[in-house]
């Protein structure tokens, strides 16, 4: 008796399972939000849970933007020349002036890429374009202004401070507020809103995830603001284009046992005797998503909230109004 009664349960229990799967499949298709032609599906849209911003997220973004003045920098510290690299509680030696007791200055590092490599076609002119790139390294309290070099501690580090490190008066940063969870259109199509590129990452990085920081070719001269969101999209002929994605398209497509092999493009490898598989006609597709953390004339610095695959350097992003 023991048996039927176990057995019945788990009938019901997989039939409910089952049930809960089917509707959690569909769920949406028939919601008022789903865009007319679509059906909504934990692939096309799953559900997009944000990372929020964090204090060190936003003072530790970096930016590319106008040349800093260089006459105030960080000389050296309580253990020149022992020590070269200075972090939280450490006193450092600022040379320049204009310091005064109490104030707190940003300790950033103009920057320069050791490898040249471009990312992408054109990268290193857009980045001249822009400006110059800047790391964020540290906050610093000025402690005594009564000699030749101020006297301040490190408060807030971000990465060690090294000689030569510029410093300027800072500044306080926007505060970035996140959305709730949301279901994220992932083959929403092209349109006419802001658009731009990434065209460079926090530590020169190419391949990006959530948390990581980028900066973009577009900043307040074309409205971009703290707090805006971009999801970060790429076409399938970027990855064509790509020396080593586009590896790829060139392998084989087809089995053995079709009549008809088809074949990517006139220009790939693979050449087959049936239908050509036209790249450029393939669906764009969300990567991931971006809040702005914040802006100079020509540029914004984001941070990635959202990702669905790798975000690359070179990806474009376009204002997401759904936020």
């Amino acid at each position: 008796m023991k048996k039927i009664g176990l057995l019945l349960f788990l009938c019901l229990t997989v039939g409910a399972y089952g049930q809960q799967t089917d509707s959690a499949s569909t769920a949406g298709s028939g919601d008022s939000d789903t865009p007319q032609g679509t059906l909504s599906t934990r692939v096309s849209f799953p559900i997009e849970r944000v990372q929020t911003p964090t204090f060190a997220d936003l003072y530790c973004a970096g930016f590319i933007g106008k040349p800093v003045p260089d006459a105030n920098f960080v000389a050296g510290g309580l253990e020149t020349p022992v020590s070269t690299k200075f972090v939280n509680g450490d006193m450092v030696y600022l040379t320049g002036s204009g310091y005064q007791a109490g104030q707190e200055y940003s300790i950033v590092r103009e920057l320069q890429d050791p490898n040249r490599y471009e990312l992408f076609a054109g990268q290193h002119a857009i980045l001249k374009s822009m400006g110059q790139a800047y790391s964020e390294l540290a906050r610093v309290r000025i402690l005594d202004a009564r000699s030749k070099m101020a006297i301040g501690q490190v408060e807030f580090s971000c990465d060690p401070v090294n000689p030569g490190d510029l410093a300027v008066l800072s500044t306080e940063k926007t505060p970035i507020s996140f959305h709730p969870p949301q279901r994220f259109d992932r083959f929403l199509p092209a349109s006419s809103k802001l658009s731009a590129r990434i065209v460079m990452a926090r530590d020169f990085d190419s391949e990006l995830g959530t948390g990581m920081k980028v900066y973009m070719n577009m900043g307040s001269n074309q409205g971009v603001k703290a707090g805006d969101y971009f999801r970060a999209v790429r076409a399938y002929e970027t990855d064509l284009k790509d020396p080593v994605d586009s590896l790829s398209f060139k392998a084989a497509l087809s089995e053995d046992t079709q009549m008809k092999q088809p074949s990517i493009d006139p220009t790939m490898f693979t050449k087959g005797n049936g239908p050509i598989i036209h790249v450029a006609d393939f669906p764009r597709r969300a990567v991931g998503e971006i809040v702005i953390l914040s802006t100079t004339p020509t540029s914004s610095t984001g941070m990635i909230v959202f990702a669905l695959e790798d975000v690359h350097v070179g990806d474009a992003v376009e204002l997401d109004d759904q936020q």
